[in-house]
């Protein structure tokens, strides 16, 4: 199974799409039993012989060329999904509630001057860890009250990403055939 992630579709009116279309222009790339999760892009189906990063690109000029606009599109295997759960650092916290909690799925690795960088900021009173190519972010006061400086955050990293909080990630898997 693979998890396609896309970037900023239906927020604020903006790059809408409907999710039967989504499913209907993922069928049209090859993958099947194709299911989507709630308005933000989520989408769980069998890839079929194309590899997921291939899967992704393939999405983003269908979206373009049907929808007039190309969000950007992660994709994580179901594996790769549950590796995420099992890595998170803020397992066991009882002040992190999964509503609090952001997985930012990244593009690509960054790699270890970037994260470096990031490490350095004071990003207060959020807490940011990145692993691979996922960070991992903590919003202690909620994601809407963050001051948190993604523009800058992506310059740094030198790569696109898109957020799913905790819960999303859990059913996401759950979809998937690996049970959060």
């Amino acid at each position: 199974m693979v998890i396609l992630l896309l970037r900023g579709i239906n927020v604020g009116g903006h790059h809408k799409i409907k999710m039967e279309a989504l499913r209907a222009l993922c069928e049209s790339l090859g993958m099947t039993e194709v299911r989507t999760y709630i308005q933000s892009g989520n989408v769980v189906g069998k890839a079929g012989k194309q590899a997921p990063g291939a899967l992704s690109r393939q999405l983003e000029d269908a979206i373009e060329k049907q929808e007039g606009f190309r969000p950007g599109v992660v994709a994580r295997t179901a594996a790769e999904l549950r590796a995420v759960m099992e890595q998170n650092p803020f397992t066991g916290r009882s002040d992190v509630l999964p509503n609090r909690l952001a997985v930012v799925f990244l593009a690509a690795d960054p790699g270890d001057a970037a994260r470096a960088e990031i490490r350095a900021m004071d990003l207060q009173p959020e807490e940011l860890v990145i692993e691979g190519r996922e960070m991992y972010i903590h919003f202690p006061n909620g994601m809407g009250n963050s001051k948190l400086p993604m523009p800058k955050i992506e310059r740094i990293l030198k790569t696109q990403g898109t957020a799913r909080n905790w819960n999303t990630v859990e059913k996401l898997l759950e979809m998937a055939g690996g049970a959060a």
